[in-house]
């Protein structure tokens, strides 16, 4: 094969979770080019990743000519996690020759693979089946990985006058309900800070800025960037910290593919969904009960009405977590952040 499409137009971290997949066809088809679609707005994720040839960003808007573009491009095959009616439309539309999907995608008989779609295991891993599907002495590499320069790490960290080292706080999520307290993150935030020596720097977009301010409010000597970065920025503070602690959501992962110490906290959803975070240093936060899991991406308010899948899970059972992919204390000055 001479030619081959990556396609993903999910979220974030479903993007980053990916790389993985991308490495993997990558290294066993060593003498292809490999391509990767994405969400528009999403592809500096993979600025100067190694095992890409491109990134073609995508704006989910006019489907046949998009197809068209892709046809042009005369892909030998295509491998897409990606499971909405849209996107088996829009391959088969492209003519791509091999075309590998999932057996529960929308409309998934355009595709001329179908399979399994496994759950109960890592995003990764069920990933991977699509090329073990076409080729079972595939060279596989379960482990996500994205690339950040050293340089762009200093940058960021000129930028936020960040003179020290740092842990990232990701207070924000997409889904109320995959939000831990912002009063909780300001007491690990002021732990980081008590017993760890290290600056709490506050991440996340533009629509996290009302519960980054509710935490930043709370710790002394904080950082509140939430607002103020773009991808590769976040990239960077994530893959020049400490350790980084987040909810549910793409911080997660990006810490997973910087290698670097998570903890993340899980309410409404579960891991057995696939989408905890990789690592030694990896750790997730939760507590037993009957109504956990509520939903794949949990929801705008707590269907019980108790919100005691966050509220229970209290701030003194998340510290021995970090005290544990700390206890090295091997900090970010001693790693190299580049890939």
């Amino acid at each position: 094969m001479k030619r081959i499409l990556i396609f993903q137009t999910a979220f974030i971290g479903d993007l980053v979770l990916v790389s993985s997949l991308i490495k993997s066809v990558a290294k066993t088809y060593s003498e292809a080019e490999v391509f990767l679609v994405c969400k528009k707005g999403y592809e500096a994720i993979y600025e100067g990743f190694q095992y890409l040839k491109g990134v073609i960003p995508y704006d989910k808007k006019g489907i046949r000519g998009f197809a068209s573009k892709l046809k042009s491009i005369k892909f030998d095959a295509v491998f897409s996690p990606h499971r909405s009616h849209r996107t088996a439309t829009l391959l088969f539309l492209s003519g791509i020759p091999l075309r590998v999907g999932f057996d529960t995608a929308g409309f998934s008989f355009l595709y001329t693979r179908r399979v399994k779609y496994r759950r109960n295991v890592h995003e990764v891993e069920r990933n991977i089946q699509l090329l073990l599907a076409v080729n079972k002495a595939a060279r596989v590499d379960l482990k996500p990985e994205l690339f950040v320069s050293k340089d762009e790490v200093g940058k960021v960290r000129e930028k936020f006058s960040l003179e020290f080292p740092f842990a990232v706080i990701s207070p924000g999520s997409v889904w109320p309900t995959k939000r831990w307290l912002p009063e909780y993150f300001a007491s690990v935030g002021k732990y980081l800070i008590e017993e760890r020596g290290l600056v709490p720097v506050i991440v996340g977009s533009a629509a996290d800025i009302p519960v980054a301010e509710k935490v930043f409010r709370q710790i002394p000597f904080a950082v509140n960037t939430a607002g103020k970065t773009n991808l590769r920025e976040l990239m960077a503070l994530i893959a020049g910290s400490s350790v980084v602690i987040t909810n549910d959501s793409s911080p997660t992962h990006f810490a997973s593919a910087f290698k670097k110490p998570v903890v993340t906290m899980f309410g409404p959803t579960v891991k057995e969904f696939g989408f905890y975070p990789l690592g030694e240093k990896a750790k997730v936060a939760e507590i037993p009960l009957y109504c956990r899991p509520c939903g794949i991406h949990g929801g705008k308010r707590c269907r019980e009405g108790h919100f005691k899948c966050m509220r229970d899970l209290t701030p003194e059972k998340v510290f021995p977590l970090i005290d544990e992919v700390l206890k090295d204390g091997d900090f970010a000055e001693k790693r190299d952040v580049g890939s």
